[in-house]
């Protein structure tokens, strides 16, 4: 049995995996930083037989903690990036690529082939693209949709913060109206648009999408370019990286 470590910025998402992906639970990251992290740890292994950990993170002071309390459970831990990814890499700075995006674009080429395009709707909004030779060739970083709403809330006075869901309407009667509408419907255009510009640029016609992260439900209503949502797509490109029969 294998832990699956997905440390983000905000959440870290754990799993035990064998050959599928048996069950995951996420944590805040800042846990890392105190002994509550390793106590989440020991109830979320429970009884498991883990002999290898796959970690992917894109917070290093929460990588450092994640192999201390590894190492002081004797679990071996491995590191995945841009030399571990098993994923060709057509990119000037292989070592400049967050993790979680190529975890993301080896699990979407393992089950849509390739070209295929990653769209990760967490703290950043992130595109990954997988090219018809099956390499990553790059990317997209937008501002996430939290990041946006909580920055309208704290840079000025009249808006409230709000809570992200489907609007009614494309025309707001009210501020937190119309603030979901900028919000939800805006960033539906703005992935449509990239989509297609992908899409063009890559000169294909079929391109397959995956939405990950914690808004992907929520925004690919909207959207029907979108192929699939994978919640757990990050943890399943570790899962095949890590796994020499996949």
């Amino acid at each position: 049995m294998r832990l699956l470590l997905d440390i983000g910025n905000t959440r870290t998402h754990a799993a035990l995996a064998g050959k599928r992906i048996d069950q995951d639970k996420q944590f805040p990251t800042d846990d890392w930083a105190t002994n509550r992290m390793g106590g989440h740890m020991k109830r979320f292994l429970g009884q498991a037989k883990v002999t290898q950990a796959v970690i992917c993170s894109v917070v290093p002071t929460a990588t450092r903690a994640a192999r201390a309390w590894l190492r002081s459970t004797g679990i071996k831990a491995t590191t995945f990036n841009h030399k571990t990814c098993v994923l060709g890499i057509d990119y000037p700075k292989p070592p400049t690529i967050g993790p979680d995006r190529l975890a993301n674009g080896l699990a979407a080429r393992t089950e849509f082939s390739s070209p295929a395009v990653v769209v990760d709707f967490g703290t950043a909004v992130t595109f990954d693209i997988i090219n018809p030779k099956g390499n990553y060739v790059g990317g997209i970083i937008a501002p996430g949709l939290s990041a946006m709403t909580d920055y309208l809330h704290e840079k000025t006075a009249l808006l409230p913060r709000i809570k992200l869901r489907n609007p009614r309407t494309a025309i707001g009667k009210n501020t937190e109206e119309a603030m979901l509408i900028g919000t939800v419907h805006g960033y539906r255009g703005l992935v449509k648009t990239l989509i297609e510009r992908i899409r063009r640029q890559l000169r294909v016609h079929h391109l397959p999408v995956v939405a990950t992260g914690g808004h992907a439900n929520l925004l690919a209503k909207g959207i029907p370019e979108i192929t699939a949502v994978r919640p757990l797509l990050t943890l399943e490109g570790l899962r095949i990286a890590s796994d020499p029969n996949n």
